[in-house]
């Protein structure tokens, strides 16, 4: 017969053994998913400023563009620095129109 501890059970199973470990997994299971749309949609207002052809519907959307950004970085969705890039590279396409 083979004995198996929990740690090793761990392991294998992949599943969190204590209270605190089961809520933490829930907790990251819920900000995962949270986290996950927030950025899809930062994507979408990204792609949304990037393909627009007319310079006032582009300014319209960077505005709201950079708002997001900001507020994801903010909240540590992304870098500070990486929304500094994308609001950089949204202004240099505007700006480009």
């Amino acid at each position: 017969m083979v004995t198996i501890n929990k740690k090793s059970l761990n392991s294998i199973t992949g599943m969190a053994q204590n209270k605190s470990a089961i809520k933490r997994d829930r907790q990251n299971a819920k900000r995962n998913a949270h986290n996950r749309a927030r950025r899809s949609k930062m994507r979408t207002l990204i792609k949304k400023v990037m393909i627009s052809t007319s310079k006032d519907e582009a300014q319209v959307l960077y505005k709201e563009a950079v708002s997001y950004l900001d507020r994801m970085s903010v909240k540590g969705v992304i870098h500070t620095n990486n929304a500094a890039r994308k609001k950089a590279q949204l202004t240099r396409h505007v700006n480009a129109l």
